[in-house]
């Protein structure tokens, strides 16, 4: 029998504590192996150490402050624990090659889509100018990009979140490697695209022979895709087998309970309560950025991010915005909160917003809240959490004195999942499903009426999602919360909206009360949406034979 292409055994990841702090355990003697061809799951909590672990491979690891007490990483029987960073640096990016959790702080800011591809192929493979530019080019089509041209020339921030991530696909697909580690790889992606990103990984598996490690808290994308899966929790690989074997038949009560959480549908809610004014009313609602060519820059046509959109929220409901990436759906959001400029009337509790000059509006920010799509993008990593959450409060001039505002704070991050005791921590201190808690405590801190979640649960495992969605239930019922909930997440929004808008290239294509488009909606957009959701995700079964 051939060994594994990549083979761990008894893995350490300590973080040494600064000053009086005791060192961190993040992987405490996990084994784990993937064969040639083979595609393995490794699936746990936020903050179980998948990610620490995947890190380790390609010794991306904070070094010296992350060191290895113990353990061996090979790859085609070559140890890389420990080896020269010259020996990694021929590794990276070419034989082993990783998608980041997180595209938006993975991209260069500073250079373009082009210049970030083609680096790597320049370096690896010695591609003239010309050369590396077809390439770029064809690999953005591979990862079903529109507009690959105009992508080329693009900025990282003039990217939605999926098409940044469909950018980091295609920058580790660029060298064709032998080891694929992706870490959320579908995250940011709406159903359609996560289907078709899947299955793009898949035909490269067959043709290049390619290994996959896949770090998700999907469950679903596990199914269909891994041949093996790793459960983690605190650091410790708890079981493993075939897929099938470990979905059909869980051993561990952690597998068992990551399995059970699926999200609960909403209850029925009726129509709209009669007499009860919308608390945010907004009407024809447009933003169309400008395309400008030539030494002049001269405007030569716009991209209709949002146009003509209606919305209308009032106290305790939530409005569900669904769509492909790049629909327009973060820029709506944005554009109620006065975040984003836009045309179009605009109403907060009968106050009309488009008047108000930024000092009016600023009294109102307590009122309207966000969650951002990127938490790691989202704070600032100079602040400690308890900053970060505590900013607001000293904005609104909220607590008599920081000890009253630091329990304000600890009851906050209490109320998300999140221990107290780490508010003095920065946020690369925290796992991606952490600092997207935070970002929710930042929010709920100051009790706003008004809150535009997007993708709130994104990044979060199965059991910890199903504990914010029932947080999320809580809060609304509690403080007759308003939410416009952005997803691409079809099971996630089935659990929390009651009304519906269904985008496409900035336009509403649908809209109605939530269980009706669910149960039967009258656009084929739509019900393609559903089916790449509902029917796991147009893919077949992966083979359980191993």
């Amino acid at each position: 029998m051939t060994s594994p292409l990549l083979q761990i055994r008894d893995l350490h990841v300590t973080f040494r504590g600064e000053g009086d702090e005791a060192d961190v355990a993040a992987v405490c003697g996990i084994s784990l192996d993937v064969a040639q061809s083979e595609t393995v799951a490794l699936v746990g909590e936020s903050g179980s150490g998948k990610s620490v672990s995947a890190l380790s491979i390609l010794g991306l690891l904070p070094y010296p402050k992350a060191h290895h007490p113990g353990g061996s990483i090979r790859l085609h029987d070559r140890e890389l624990l420990g080896a020269p960073p010259e020996i990694l640096q021929t590794i990276r990016g070419d034989r082993v090659s990783m998608i980041f959790q997180e595209p938006m702080t993975s991209l260069n800011p500073l250079h373009t889509v082009e210049q970030q591809i083609a680096e790597i192929l320049r370096v690896h493979r010695g591609l003239d100018r010309s050369s590396a530019r077809e390439r770029v080019r064809g690999l953005l089509e591979q990862v079903h990009l529109p507009d690959p041209e105009r992508m080329l020339t693009s900025w990282p921030h003039q990217l939605s979140g999926g098409q940044r991530q469909r950018v980091m696909i295609a920058m580790a697909l660029a060298n064709e490697p032998d080891l694929l580690v992706a870490d959320e790889p579908t995250t940011a992606l709406d159903v359609t695209v996560q289907a078709r990103i899947l299955e793009l990984l898949r035909a490269q598996q067959q043709r290049l022979h390619m290994s996959m490690l896949l770090i998700t808290h999907d469950l679903t994308i596990v199914r269909h895709v891994a041949d093996r899966v790793y459960v983690m929790m605190e650091g410790r690989i708890v079981e493993h087998g075939a897929t099938k074997q470990v979905f059909d038949r869980p051993a561990h009560p952690y597998t068992q309970t990551l399995l059970a959480s699926e999200p609960p549908h909403r209850e029925e809610s009726g129509s709209e309560p009669n007499g009860t004014p919308p608390l945010l009313e907004a009407k024809a609602v447009r933003v169309w950025f400008p395309i400008r060519r030539g030494l002049l820059r001269r405007t030569v046509g716009h991209v209709r991010a949002v146009d003509g959109v209606d919305v209308a929220l009032r106290p305790g409901r939530s409005v569900g915005v669904v769509g492909e990436s790049g629909s327009g759906k973060t820029t709506l959001g944005l554009a109620l909160l006065r975040l984003q400029p836009a045309e179009g009337e605009l109403r907060f509790d009968g106050r009309d917003l488009q008047g108000l000059t930024a000092r009016e509006l600023r009294p109102l920010r307590r009122d309207m809240q966000i969650v951002f799509q990127d938490p790691f993008g989202s704070l600032s990593p100079r602040l400690s959490a308890w900053q970060i959450v505590e900013e607001g409060l000293r904005v609104h001039d909220i607590g008599d004195g920081e000890a009253q505002r630091r329990d304000i704070v600890a009851a906050a991050l209490h109320e998300v999942g999140l221990d107290a005791d780490s508010m003095d921590r920065y946020p690369h201190e925290f796992s991606g499903g952490q600092r997207q808690r935070l970002a929710i405590a930042r929010a709920i801190v100051l009790q706003p009426r008004f809150l535009v979640l997007d993708e709130p649960t994104s990044a979060l495992d199965r059991t910890v999602q199903l504990q914010i969605l029932q947080l999320l239930q809580r809060l609304q019922r509690e403080r007759d919360l308003a939410y416009l909930f952005i997803s691409h997440d079809l099971r996630v929004v089935r659990a929390l909206a009651d009304y519906l808008i269904v985008m496409k290239d900035g336009r509403v294509v649908e809209a109605g009360p939530a269980s009706q488009l669910f149960r039967s909606p009258a656009s084929d957009y739509t019900r393609a949406l559903m089916a790449a959701a509902f029917e796991a995700r147009a893919l077949e079964p992966r083979d359980a034979s191993t």
